[in-house]
C-alpha cells in the first residue's frame, strides 16, 4: 500500500455551503490536493448546499459528491451508500458534535456514520473538533435546564464511544487527547494540531494605514458567539476614536435571524458593517484591512480557525479569558489582550489597550504572525496521510513522535514575547 497512491474520501461541509467547519475543509482539501506523490484521488462527500463546489489548482483529481443534508434523518444512509459506491481507500470525517443537525436526533444519527462505514469494511478516521466534556451546552444553544443537560451529556458519552469505534480519532488540542484516553481508555486517539491555513507565509505589513481603525469579528454568530457586548463596547470607544466595526460572517445554524436582529436593534449605532457570508476569496481583504481581531465568545468549542487566520494575516487579538483559547495560546505561542466574557466594560478596556498602544499592537501582531508559521495545514495533512497509509496497509501505526507545534523554533520572535494581557 505504501507504493499505491491513496484514494481519500472526506465527509464534510464545504464552500459554498456555510455549514460547520466548511472553511477548515476548504484549506485541508486544498493542501491534500497537492500531495500527488501519495494521493491519487480525492472524493468529497458534501452536503447538498455545496453542490457545484470546485477545488482550484488541484494536482490530483477531485470529485464532489453531494449526498447529505443538514438536519436530515436519512443522511447516514445516504453517506454510507455514496461512500460504498465510490470505494475510497480511507474516509476522513471533518466534524464536530453538531455537524449533521440542529436537532438532537439528526445530530446524533449523523455521528453514527463513521461506525457504519467501519462495519462496511472501509477504514475511517474522525477529525473531531470538539468533545462533549468541554462544551458549554447552555451557551451553544443545546441545553435549557439541568435535566436536558444531563440527558445530553449522557448521550454525548455514548456518542463519543460510538465515534471511538472508528479506526482513528484525531483531536486538535492536547487536553482533548488526555480526556479521551483517561475517561474512555481510548488507544486510538492522536493529536493532530489545527494548523494554519497559509501554505506559504502571507506578505503582511505591520505599518499603520490611513483612515479609521477597523475592529473585525469573524465567524458564525448567535449561540456562543454574540455581538451585543461588542457593539456596546464599540459604541463607547468610538465617542473618542475614529473607528469602524466589521461583523463578518453569518448566523449559526442554531440561531437563524440573529444577525438581522442585531442589525435592527443597533441600527442607531453608526460605523458598523454586517458583511454577511464572506466568500473565500474575500477573506484576505477582510483580515488585512483590520487593526485588531476580536472574539466576542461566551464559551469555546475547540481550536479556533479564526485565531489561526488572525495570526496568518499578522493581527493583534482581543480574546475572552475562557477555555480552549488559553490552551491554544499556551501550546502554540499566540498572544492577545483578554477580557471577561459578556462584560462590555472589560471588552472596551481590552480593545482600548490594543487600539491606543501602537507598540503593543504591533508586537502582538508580530508574535501571532510568527506563531501562525509554526505548523501549516500542509504539514498537518502530511501527518494524516501517514496514518491513512498505515490504516490501508492494515498494520498498527509505527510509534512516531507527535509533530512539534513549531516547524522551526528558531523562527520564534526575536523580541521578548508579549504576555497575554488580562483586563479585569
Amino acid at each position: 500500500m505504501r507504493n499505491k497512491k491513496l484514494h481519500v474520501g472526506i465527509v464534510t461541509a464545504f464552500p459554498p455551503s456555510n455549514g460547520s467547519l466548511n472553511e477548515y475543509a476548504f484549506h485541508f482539501v486544498q493542501a491534500l490536493a497537492q500531495k500527488f506523490e501519495t494521493v491519487g484521488r480525492i472524493t468529497l462527500f458534501v452536503d447538498e448546499e455545496a453542490r457545484g463546489a470546485t477545488v482550484k489548482d488541484a494536482r490530483v483529481p477531485v470529485s464532489i459528491v453531494p449526498c447529505w443534508e443538514f438536519d436530515a434523518l436519512n443522511s447516514p444512509r445516504r453517506i454510507t451508500r455514496a461512500v460504498c459506491a465510490a470505494q475510497p481507500d480511507v474516509v476522513l470525517f471533518n466534524i464536530q458534535f453538531a455537524s449533521f443537525g440542529h436537532s438532537k436526533v439528526t445530530a446524533a444519527l449523523g455521528l453514527t456514520t463513521p461506525r457504519l462505514l467501519k462495519k462496511a469494511g472501509i477504514p475511517t478516521v474522525v477529525l473531531l473538533h470538539n468533545i462533549m466534556e468541554t462544551v458549554d451546552l447552555d451557551n451553544v444553544g443545546h441545553a435549557t435546564n439541568w435535566l436536558s443537560e444531563k440527558i445530553i451529556r449522557t448521550a454525548g458519552t455514548m456518542l463519543t464511544q460510538v465515534l471511538l469505534g472508528s479506526d482513528l480519532v484525531a483531536l486538535t488540542i492536547p487536553k482533548y487527547v488526555d480526556i479521551l484516553k483517561e475517561k474512555y481508555a481510548a488507544d486510538n486517539v492522536i493529536l493532530a494540531p489545527h494548523g494554519t491555513f497559509n501554505t506559504t507565509p502571507q506578505a503582511v505589513s505591520f505599518d499603520e494605514t490611513d483612515g479609521p481603525q477597523k475592529i473585525l469579528a469573524f465567524g458564525k454568530f448567535g449561540t456562543y458567539k454574540k455581538v451585543e457586548a461588542l457593539i456596546e463596547a464599540f459604541d463607547q470607544l468610538q465617542q473618542t476614536r475614529d473607528l469602524e466595526l466589521v461583523i463578518a460572517g453569518s448566523d449559526s445554524p442554531n440561531a437563524k435571524g440573529y444577525l438581522a436582529d442585531m442589525a435592527a436593534t443597533y441600527a442607531h449605532v453608526p460605523n458598523i458593517t454586517f458583511t454577511g457570508y464572506v466568500a473565500e476569496e474575500d477573506v484576505p481583504r477582510i483580515f488585512s484591512e483590520s487593526s485588531v481581531v476580536v472574539f466576542p465568545y461566551t464559551s469555546t468549542t475547540g481550536s479556533s480557525g479564526v485565531l489561526h487566520q488572525a495570526g496568518e494575516f499578522g493581527k493583534a487579538t482581543v480574546l475572552p479569558d475562557i477555555g480552549d483559547f488559553a490552551e491554544v495560546i499556551r501550546e502554540e505561542g499566540f498572544t492577545g489582550a483578554f477580557f471577561e466574557p459578556e462584560d462590555m466594560n472589560s471588552l472596551a478596556d481590552a480593545l482600548a489597550l490594543v487600539l491606543d498602544d501602537t507598540e503593543t499592537r504591533t508586537q502582538m501582531a508580530r508574535q501571532n504572525y510568527l506563531a501562525a508559521q509554526g505548523l501549516s495545514i500542509s504539514d498537518v495533512v502530511d501527518w494524516y496521510v501517514l496514518h491513512f497509509q498505515e490504516l490501508c496497509a492494515n498494520t498498527l501505526p509505527v510509534p512516531r513522535p507527535q509533530p512539534t507545534l513549531y516547524r522551526n523554533r528558531t523562527a520564534r520572535p526575536t523580541f521578548a514575547p508579549v504576555p497575554s494581557l488580562i483586563i479585569n
